[in-house]
């Protein structure tokens, strides 16, 4: 006999089923998820898509508080009431199986005593609780039968033999061995210029795709800036920073298109107390802004670290 659970408990075992590996359903057990790859078969032509196999291990029943707290925000009650009512329905649900009765649970499975009074879990194989895998459903496709495809032109041949008539020359003309020769250089002269035009096309294609390449480059690095490029509404500052031959590590804390925004952006961060500096202009056209410079690397990595965890995780070291 089989035993329906009314919908409650259940749902909400199902709908943390998406979002954790592990959901305990205190006093009762836990219901535990494992990805598994898509699947082709073979045999049956047929595709599945990635999924979580869903299992149950009865030995994980204490409860660590992740399905009461759910549901006691979700229903608006306290925790305590809460444990209690799960605490109550766990009873009864082990009560099921000891009366030899399958517990169904929709949407995630169904559980059952064995002979030997052990357990038993057969999952709801309804759901894909894997959600990267939304939208992806199991699918048949067609075999392609090359043997038919086979048998069937052979047939044909059979049916309709290919007739081979003999060619008929004519030795009158003696100008036809000429011809021949003729039409034979002249086709491979033809290739050659048809080569030679597909090779400078080739070439002019290669070009452009490798001007357009390093145009992509440069705007990449333009948006992966994570300061804002318009000019700032701060009063002009202009400082002349000298480079030493010493320096060669620098926190980097942005590129700018135009070295107005770039001595601004000097001007802010040395308003804040850093050490900040214009490096000049990179290959890629931008005006690089450092919090500060270093003749060490180890020191330089030390502040790099400080700067992301304090300021920016998209700063980074530039090494001259």
């Amino acid at each position: 006999m089989t035993i329906f659970v009314a919908m409650g408990t259940e749902q909400y075992i199902a709908e943390l089923l998406y979002r954790y590996n592990c959901v305990i359903m205190p006093g009762f057990g836990g219901f535990l998820t494992q990805m598994k790859s898509a699947v082709i078969h073979s045999n049956s032509h047929s595709f599945s898509p990635p999924s979580k196999v869903l299992s149950f291990n009865g030995q994980l029943s204490s409860n660590d508080g992740l399905l009461v707290s759910y549901m006691a925000e979700s229903e608006k009650v306290s925790y305590e009431e809460m444990l209690q009512r799960i605490e109550k329905e766990s009873s009864a649900w082990k009560q099921t199986l000891k009366d030899g009765k399958r517990l169904t649970l929709p949407n995630v499975g169904e559980v059952w005593e064995n002979k030997d009074q052990k357990i038993q879990f057969q999952p709801s194989n309804q759901v894909n609780y894997l959600t990267t895998s939304f939208g992806l459903s199991s699918f048949v496709t067609a075999p392609v039968v090359r043997e038919v495809l086979k048998e069937e032109v052979l047939e044909i041949e059979d049916k309709i033999p290919f007739m081979i008539t003999p060619e008929v020359r004519e030795q009158s003309n003696g100008l036809r061995p000429y011809l021949k020769y003729a039409a034979v250089i002249l086709l491979a002269f033809a290739t050659g210029l048809t080569g030679l035009r597909f090779y400078n096309n080739t070439i002019n294609d290669l070009q452009l795709v490798q001007e357009e390449a390093q145009e992509q480059v440069a705007r990449n690095i333009q948006e992966a800036t994570f300061f804002n490029t318009a000019p700032l509404e701060l009063p002009a500052l202009k400082l002349e920073i000298t480079k030493k031959n010493q320096v060669h590590y620098h926190i980097v804390a942005g590129g700018f298109r135009a070295q107005e925004n770039a001595d601004k952006k000097v001007a802010q961060l040395t308003e804040k107390g850093f050490e900040a500096s214009n490096l000049g202009i990179n290959k890629h056209g931008l005006h690089l802004v450092a919090y500060g410079s270093f003749t060490n690397v180890e020191e330089a990595l030390q502040y790099l670290r400080q700067i992301k965890r304090t300021e920016s995780s998209d700063a980074w070291l530039f090494q001259e």
